[in-house]
C-alpha cells in the first residue's frame, strides 16, 4: 500500500485495500485520479462546496461526441481533448462520462468501431449518425457555440492560474491513458504514484 502525501500535514491518500491487508485497490487509485482536476468538479476558489452544473446533460453530449467524430474518426482519449481544446481548458468531460455515451452511441448505430492500432477503440460516423445530425443541426450549432463562448470567457478572466490547470489538465489525462492500457500493472501504477509524490514534494520546496 502506498500513499500520496498532501501539503506536508502528514495526511495520505492510500490505495491498498481496507483492513490493512496486502495487494493494490486498482479502482480507488482510478477514483482518486478522476478527482485530478476533473472536469465535471466545480472551477476556482470561493467558499461554496459542491460541485457545479454539468456542462450538457447525456442527450447533448452524444450530439457533441457525434459532432466531432463526424469532423474526424477519434477514440474516447481524442474526444476528451477535442472538447478541451475547444474550451481553451475550461472544460473536459470525464472518461466516465465519455466511455458510456460512445457505448450508446454505438448501439444507436449512430457510430461504428474501425480497425486501430492498439486497445483503443476509435470510432466512425455512420450514415444514420449523418443523418441524426442533419436533423439536429440548429441544436448542435447552439452546443458548439456554448464551448467557443467558455473558451472566450477563460480566455477573458482566468489569468495568471491558467498555466497550472492546463497542467493538471495534461497530468490528469496522461496518467488516465496510460493506467487504461492492457499492460498496466500495479507495480506501473505504483511507479506513477512514485512520480506523483515526487512532483508534490518538489513543489512544497517551492520557494
Amino acid at each position: 500500500m502506498f500513499g500520496f502525501s498532501q501539503g506536508g500535514r502528514g495526511r495520505h491518500h492510500h490505495f491498498g485495500p481496507r483492513g490493512g491487508g496486502g495487494g493494490f485497490d486498482a479502482e480507488r487509485f482510478f477514483h482518486w485520479i478522476e478527482r485530478l482536476n476533473d472536469g465535471e468538479h466545480r472551477r476556482g476558489g470561493g467558499g461554496g462546496g459542491g460541485r457545479s452544473r454539468r456542462m450538457f446533460d447525456g442527450s447533448e453530449l452524444r450530439l457533441v461526441l457525434l459532432k466531432l467524430i463526424a469532423d474526424t474518426p477519434r477514440h474516447g482519449y481524442e474526444l476528451i481533448k477535442a472538447i478541451e481544446t475547444l474550451t481553451g481548458g475550461a472544460y473536459a468531460p470525464s472518461p466516465g462520462v465519455v466511455y458510456p455515451t460512445l457505448t450508446l452511441l454505438d448501439e444507436m448505430e449512430l457510430i461504428a468501431e474501425q480497425a486501430s492500432e492498439g486497445s483503443r477503440k476509435r470510432f466512425a460516423i455512420t450514415d444514420a449518425g449523418r443523418a441524426h445530425l442533419d436533423e439536429q443541426a440548429e441544436t448542435v450549432a447552439t452546443l458548439m457555440a456554448r464551448l467557443e463562448a467558455l473558451a472566450a470567457q477563460r480566455a477573458q478572466g482566468e489569468g495568471e492560474g491558467a498555466p497550472v490547470r492546463r497542467a493538471m489538465h495534461n497530468l490528469r489525462h496522461a496518467v488516465m491513458d496510460r493506467v487504461k492500457r492492457a499492460d498496466a500493472s500495479p507495480e506501473l501504477l505504483h511507479e506513477i504514484a512514485a512520480l506523483i509524490d515526487e512532483a508534490a514534494q518538489k513543489v512544497e520546496r517551492l520557494k
